[in-house]
């Protein structure tokens, strides 16, 4: 064997041993040691990725918790079983989680709301229709009807119903909250499972447009503000409701000409 060659095998093998000797140090002195916590409970979470806690996925929800960043029962999908496990890993109280339902807030559908006289022919999208026409109606506040809602959904917990609006099937919908994001308008919002009175519109046109544009729009009135007792209160034509103020008995529900305003309990 030739020297230059058994030279050059020996300057490889010296500058091997150096870089293995280099990293190995690197990683006693570098390594960042995660939280076996973490891994815990990441394992206990449902694994959507649905974003509902506000976090990346379930693994940034999980160093979140760990680290005090975020709430044991932050998980809408897992609710409080998970929180109640989550609990028991970090050794802390769990609180009380709510479940969240997404309530669509407009009746406006195909039915009510009263067609523009052109007709939207674009892609079927809630944020392209918003975007390039406004869409069908000529509300300008309501459900446009595309569907993102639904086509976000992944617990296939919304549909389409007949009249072209979005409906929530309760016992399947995680509170993941996803649908309110996606809505262009805002026209869903989270609202606790237990909350019951809604007004079930958005637009903000002055009495005599809303009820031209549709026949189910609040008309400003004001007389459920007037009898709550500070419970709801008229910001421009439409009216506000304070939860924390709120008697559910001296809304006067039969009193509104258009039904806007609603206590679900009575309606199921």
């Amino acid at each position: 064997m030739e020297t230059g060659l058994i030279i050059a095998i020996a300057t490889m093998g010296g500058l091997g041993l150096l870089f293995a000797g280099g990293l190995a140090f690197a990683d006693k002195k570098l390594r960042v040691t995660e939280n076996p916590l973490i891994g815990k409970v990441f394992e206990v979470l449902p694994g959507a990725n649905c974003g509902g806690c506000g976090k990346a996925g379930c693994y940034d929800f999980a160093v979140n918790v760990v680290e005090g960043k975020a709430k044991i029962n932050g998980c809408p999908v897992g609710g409080n079983e998970t929180a109640e496990k989550i609990a028991q890993i970090l050794g802390v109280e769990k609180g009380v989680s709510e479940k969240m339902l997404p309530r669509v807030l407009c009746r406006g559908g195909n039915k009510e709301a009263v067609k523009k006289m052109t007709e939207y022919l674009g892609p079927v999208s809630c944020e392209a229709i918003t975007i390039i026409s406004g869409g069908d109606k000529l509300c300008a506040y309501g459900c446009v009807g595309g569907g993102d809602c639904v086509n976000a959904c992944p617990f296939d917990a919304m549909y389409m119903n007949d009249n072209g609006l979005p409906e929530i099937l309760e016992d399947i919908c995680t509170g993941c909250g996803i649908c309110a994001k996606v809505c262009p308008r805002n026209v869903i919002e989270m609202h606790p499972a237990t909350r019951t009175v809604f007004v079930l519109c958005k637009n903000q046109d002055e009495p005599k447009t809303a009820k031209e544009v549709c026949s189910v729009a609040c008309i400003g009135c004001g007389i459920c503000a007037r009898k709550s007792e500070g419970g709801i209160e008229m910001r421009g034509y439409l009216p506000v409701i304070n939860y924390d103020k709120l008697d559910e008995g001296l809304i006067p529900f039969d009193k509104c000409k258009t039904g806007a305003i609603v206590n679900l309990k009575k309606l199921s």
